[in-house]
């Protein structure tokens, strides 16, 4: 017995250094985030506000545009512009289907005025009616529309022709009694740039973070004056409206540029000086986040909003230093309560030693610390049902297995295939060959998701904290046994592969990097040369 666990000792050597080593960096990460971070305090003139700032009422869950016949509440947009009449003088609007044409009466109700959008898209006959209809509200309320815009980004989408939407911007012209403009990314203005002698003003958007060579926070700015002073020469002569600007607080790091409250209330402090500063027309993107527009650009498209979706709650002061995270009470709360079960479960288990119970107290206050983690991550990336259900069981599994190493007492690992074999046959389950079938299971999700990643990853986030836990504790495990099957090989040339050709297009990326290190340290131990043939 006494030799069986020196035999292991360096196995739980291994586990309590690597467990440590991930707690302290993960706390010291966590803390970090606490630091209040000084910048540019804004200060507006009295009675100054923001210029203007893009609204859309999807901001409850289950509200989306993508559903016909949703029409949202009176009550629900007064409450809106309630709260956004506090901080601006305008919105932007996009379309007036699911009752935005509401927006501009309860506008004049709250003194705000409107950039009046109309939707532009594949559907020819929907758009002459949402046109139509722009037209006649705007008409109805010079009072409140400053202006209308006819289309936004249609060029950028190849929903419509150049030709197509020159002369959709005519007809406006002719009818409409409010000046008119399109809105589009910067470089589609000046492939057509043709549309300016159509137009009462250039609209462009400038999105340092969603550039082709993503900017880094620290030369947004700069990028944006950039890009001002180029449009303003190219189309002399044109008044130039910033139709979007902005920075996400939540999501997938592209490159240098990083989501984050931080980052978010530095552009936007920063750049409303800039504009304030130099005179200039600009609409912020946007007022209130957008949860479903999670669809269709990832975690990062819900969070460019100035205020929480659900409370209207402003994210972050105009002045004064801002931290990343309010408190880091939770994240210190699981890795305790992982800390504690660690040491009850090795309290229950016969025989254990001082060395195992240390090491299964900080493999489970690391696996805790992750899970709250993890939860806070979830809360703003998953979408719907099938997302909680799929990676909050992958998240559960992950979690299981530092109960599960808790009654482990160091044998080896069958492979895949073997455990099974062993499940398949109903013969009672080991440890061993349940922590044999959990790797299987966990390195074919892993697998897939590296894969996926790999293939599309503009909107995807990476998982990096939902094989935190299974990473540090199976790769310490695989490293020192060197035992897998032919399933697991395959599943880690996968994840080896995925997660180098992910991180070789954007090596500053650190969300990047974490992803490339915790996907070799799952891979490469199973890669290594078996001790025998697979059962």
């Amino acid at each position: 017995m006494q030799a069986s666990r020196n035999a292991h000792r360096p196995l739980w050597v291994a586990l309590l250094v690597a467990h440590l080593l991930a707690l302290a960096a993960l706390l010291a990460w966590v803390w970090a985030g606490t630091r209040p971070v000084p910048m540019y305090d804004l200060h507006l003139s009295d009675g100054e506000k923001l210029k203007c700032v893009s609204y859309a009422p999807y901001h409850f869950p289950g509200q989306t545009p993508f559903d016909k016949n949703a029409r949202v509440a009176r009550a629900q947009i007064e409450t809106d512009l309630a709260a956004l009449a506090r901080i601006t003088e305008c919105v932007r609007l996009y379309s007036i289907d699911h009752g935005l044409d509401q927006v501009v009466d309860v506008a004049r109700s709250v003194g705000l005025k409107v950039l009046l959008g109309a939707w532009i898209g594949f559907d020819r006959k929907k758009n002459a009616v949402e046109l139509e209809r722009a037209i006649t509200l705007a008409n109805a309320n010079r009072d409140v529309v400053r202006a209308l815009i006819v289309g936004n980004e249609v060029l950028l989408r190849r929903e419509r022709s150049e030709d197509e939407m020159r002369a959709l911007i005519r007809e406006a012209k002719a009818r409409a009694a409010v000046p008119v403009t399109y809105a589009d990314v910067w470089e589609f203005w000046v492939k057509h740039d043709s549309l300016a002698s159509e137009v009462d003003f250039v609209t462009v958007h400038i999105l340092p973070f969603w550039e082709d060579e993503p900017v880094d926070i620290e030369h947004a700015l700069a990028h944006v004056a950039d890009i001002h002073d180029k449009m303003s020469s190219h189309f002399a002569g044109k008044p130039l409206l910033i139709g979007e600007t902005g920075w996400p607080s939540e999501g997938r790091q592209r490159e240098e540029s990083k989501p984050s409250r931080v980052n978010q209330a530095r552009y936007i402090r920063e750049f409303v000086h800039q504009a304030h500063a130099r005179g200039w027309n600009y609409n912020l993107i946007e007022a209130i986040d957008q949860p479903w527009k999670r669809r269709l650009e990832g975690t990062v498209g819900g969070y460019w909003g100035m205020l929480e979706a659900q409370t209207l709650i402003p994210k972050f002061p105009l002045a004064g230093a801002v931290s990343e995270r309010a408190s880091a009470m939770p994240p210190l709360a699981g890795a305790a309560a992982g800390a504690l079960i660690g040491l009850l479960l090795a309290a229950t288990t016969a025989g254990t030693t001082a060395l195992r119970t240390a090491a299964l107290t900080a493999v489970a206050a690391t696996a805790g610390l992750i899970a709250v983690l993890h939860w806070e991550h979830a809360l703003v990336a998953y979408r719907d049902a099938l997302e909680w259900g799929v990676l909050g069981g992958i998240a559960l599994l992950a979690a299981m297995l530092a109960v599960v190493l808790g009654r482990w007492r160091g044998e080896e690992l069958p492979s895949g295939e073997a455990a099974w074999a062993a499940l398949c046959a109903r013969r009672p389950l080991s440890c061993a060959t349940t922590l044999g079938l959990m790797r299987s299971l966990l390195m074919f999700s892993a697998s897939i998701a590296a894969l996926l990643l790999f293939v599309d990853a503009r909107y995807r986030d990476f998982p990096t904290l939902l094989y935190f836990t299974p990473a540090l504790a199976l790769g310490v495990i695989g490293w020192w046994q060197g035992c897998s099957g032919r399933a697991e090989r395959l599943f880690a040339w996968v994840m080896a592969i995925c997660v180098l050709g992910r991180w070789l297009p954007e090596p500053a990326n650190p969300q990047a990097i974490a992803w490339l290190v915790i996907g070799l340290i799952l891979s490469v131990p199973l890669l290594r040369p078996r001790k025998h043939e697979d059962r």
